[in-house]
């Protein structure tokens, strides 16, 4: 897949968008993702232990052959204790409706998501599809079915 010809058509659903709310951007010429930002009209407030879908007003054609991953931004998760409700979310490159990101307080006290502040990152990631074969066993391996710690610490 050639990076250079990929393209991430983005739909602004707002018109807020690129004015007051802006559109995503690599913060970084070294960063994997593009940060997305809440588009409200005023303040939500997540309650503690709470979730939430924020809209970020856009819509987004994911390349053929890529997904489209949301991760939360560390800084919310480490600061805040505002996670994805989901853990991760998956973007198929077949949809076109809004995006939502389903939000998580995972705290003891109210978190304020303001207009405008990013809240997640969203990362294009090629994708395999390998034909799925049943079979009556696996090949072995040295670590065979050892689980959780099975490697070490």
């Amino acid at each position: 897949m050639d990076n250079q010809k990929l393209q991430l058509l983005i739909q602004p659903l707002s018109d807020k968008i690129g004015k007051e709310i802006p559109l995503p951007y690599y913060a970084t010429a070294g960063a994997a993702a593009v940060d997305l930002h809440a588009c409200l009209d005023e303040p939500m407030v997540i309650p503690a232990g709470e979730l939430a879908m924020v809209p970020t007003g856009l819509a987004v054609a994911i390349p053929e052959g890529c997904v489209g991953i949301l991760a939360v931004r560390s800084s919310m998760g480490v600061r805040h204790g505002v996670t994805l409700s989901n853990g991760i979310g998956v973007i198929d490159s077949d949809y076109r409706g809004p995006l939502g990101v389903g939000l998580w307080n995972t705290r003891r006290e109210d978190y304020t998501v303001l207009p405008g502040d990013r809240i997640a990152q969203l990362m294009v990631v090629p994708v395999l599809r390998p034909e799925l074969l049943v079979t009556d066993a696996l090949p072995e391996t040295e670590r065979g079915q050892g689980g959780f710690g099975s490697t070490g610490r």
